[in-house]
């Protein structure tokens, strides 16, 4: 069973300060204080409790979020166990839980490291990059990704060498791909058959693809991303953690995600 813990965030800032608002309220209005007692328990932990749960709830709703990176679909730019973050007002403010744009401050752009809900399932968030916009026509065939017509450049650079729980990638291409306003590097594995096809990305979709190409479940797979399941734009990782290797890779702290 998948925690929501956007909507438990939202829930119990929404109690506690309900209950400390009411409490105020009857403490104001009343016309004689208790002379003994004092403050309910309950109500000692709810206004305890609703300013932290309120600036948690604001800071990771609008404007930075942290995530962990469970799978290899990202590599070799995102690693097993990385933990990165996201910037939440890049494409626009949006209201927790319900994930609706409320102020418009931008729109993915191409090759763009994007987390956004997975449209089978709204529940479980995935990062991949940014590879079609609405209104492309995108294809990908021997391995290479074709925009509007015109085959996106590859420039082999060397095997992939993996480490921790990415070592199973070892032996893979690493190969440099020249999107038209970024380069970023890729994973292929060329005696891996892939599938082939090509897409027109409807207006206010995205089409989603990973790095590490023969090993990510994305838009060739299951169609495009609306808008209105995105998240943000991953822009740091802050923390590696591989218990098959060695835990913490201090290398990879502070890093910016291209």
């Amino acid at each position: 069973m998948h925690f929501d813990f956007s909507a438990g965030l939202t829930l119990a800032t929404l109690v506690t300060g309900l209950i400390a608002a009411a409490y105020w309220w009857f403490q104001r209005n009343k016309e004689q204080q208790l002379i003994s007692g004092g403050e309910p328990l309950v109500v000692e932990y709810a206004k305890s409790f609703f300013p932290v749960l309120l600036f948690v709830l604001l800071l990771r709703s609008f404007i930075v979020e942290p995530f962990r990176i469970p799978s290899s679909s990202m590599m070799p730019t995102l690693l097993i166990g990385d933990f990165i973050l996201v910037n939440k007002f890049s494409y626009g403010i949006r209201l927790p839980v319900v994930n609706t744009k409320v102020i418009d401050l931008g729109e993915p752009e191409r090759g763009d490291v994007m987390v956004f809900r997975y449209p089978k399932d709204p529940s479980l968030d995935y990062i991949k990059r940014v590879i079609g916009l609405p209104g492309d026509r995108v294809g990908y065939y021997d391995k290479h990704v074709y925009i509007n017509g015109q085959r996106i450049t590859q420039e082999k650079i060397d095997l992939y060498q993996g480490v921790g729980q990415g070592v199973n990638m070892t032996g893979a291409l690493l190969n440099h791909e020249q999107l038209p306003v970024q380069t970023h590097d890729i994973l292929i594995m060329q005696e891996r058959p892939s599938i082939e096809g090509e897409v027109v990305v409807p207006e206010g979709h995205y089409f989603m693809m990973g790095d590490n190409r023969d090993n990510s479940n994305d838009s060739r797979y299951w169609g495009t991303v609306p808008e209105e399941n995105i998240v943000g734009k991953a822009f740091a990782t802050w923390m590696n953690w591989d218990s098959s290797n060695s835990g913490i890779d201090w290398k990879r702290l502070g890093t910016l995600i291209n």
